[in-house]
């Protein structure tokens, strides 16, 4: 998939600015940004929703607006909301969707999987947010689609149902399938994502694999305890310029900046040295969420 040069526009208000983004095939994409960012704009151009006043996208080599009779069994998209009939039972409307493909996924199965067979016969106004969002992801994916489209796929899930979504995406891409999503869960990102695009008022921020993004120029932090009162001088000097050795409270240190195998060897030096056994020693890292405030100043938002 590609977008170049990306402009939609309300009114007055440019959601989408000038946005050049590509995706991998056979890759998890993550987009994300702060709630106005464009993302959902974005995705429903690439989907054919909606109509750019500016730019070229291409979804499968082909154009989601003029192509979109033939991207149509190709492609798969879960809403954040809606998508479903209200009076339809969740089993109903699942086998209605999988009827539109030529090799449908089998409902049953699928329906198990995601947490929904004890529902299958309640309408879908009556589902909870939780069953409904899993009801839009089982529609997505039916029809075995070569690119799906998921805006904010474990919005309102708990903890298993997210593991359970987890889980489906990772196989549907190890199946071949080509994944683009929004959420507002950065760590999922970081745990689903081969690559990460950040956006905020509609222009690309920065791109990159969650680990390029949270290693690039980033400090981390080594952490241990021992005996309070070490003198600090010694290992400052061992450390290379700009690295900061901290002990607040006493008793617990701290030395940041980036961290690395040499790093963590000169400190380890240091305490047998002293003949000081450094414990609950740990190394953190830069979060996606420490790069994404870094980046846009505001936090994540569904």
């Amino acid at each position: 998939m590609e977008v170049v040069d990306l402009v939609k526009r309300y009114g007055a208000k440019t959601a989408v600015d000038g946005l050049s983004l590509t995706v991998e095939t056979g890759s998890i994409t993550a987009i994300l940004g702060p709630n106005g960012a464009g993302k959902s704009t974005t995705l429903e151009i690439c989907e054919g929703y909606r109509r750019a006043d500016g730019g070229r996208v291409r979804v499968l080599g082909r154009d989601p607006i003029a192509d979109r009779r033939e991207l149509a069994p190709r492609v798969g998209v879960m809403l954040q909301a809606g998508g479903a009939w209200s009076a339809a039972h969740a089993d109903e409307m699942l086998r209605y969707v999988a009827s539109l493909y030529a090799h449908p996924l089998p409902v049953r199965a699928l329906m198990e999987r995601l947490g929904l067979g004890s529902c299958g016969r309640t309408p879908y106004r009556r589902l909870s947010g939780g069953e409904q969002q899993r009801l839009g992801l089982a529609m997505a994916v039916v029809g075995r689609p070569e690119l799906v489209f998921l805006d904010e796929p474990t919005a309102g899930l708990d903890p298993q149902s997210r593991r359970s979504t987890w889980e489906l995406v990772e196989q549907l891409v190890a199946d071949g399938v080509t994944v683009v999503l929004t959420t507002h869960y950065l760590e999922e990102a970081e745990r689903l994502a081969s690559w990460v695009h950040v956006i905020d008022r509609g222009r690309l921020l920065t791109s990159g694999t969650p680990h390029q993004l949270t290693s690039a120029g980033a400090k981390g932090t080594l952490s241990f305890r021992a005996r309070p009162g070490l003198a600090l001088d010694g290992l400052a000097r061992g450390l290379p310029k700009g690295y900061l050795v901290e002990t607040e409270p006493p008793g617990c240190y701290r030395i940041l900046g980036a961290m690395t195998p040499q790093i963590l060897a000169a400190v380890t030096a240091w305490c047998a040295d002293l003949g000081v056994m450094p414990e609950g020693l740990a190394v953190e890292r830069h979060s996606l969420e420490d790069v994404f405030l870094e980046l846009t100043g505001r936090e994540l938002r569904a």
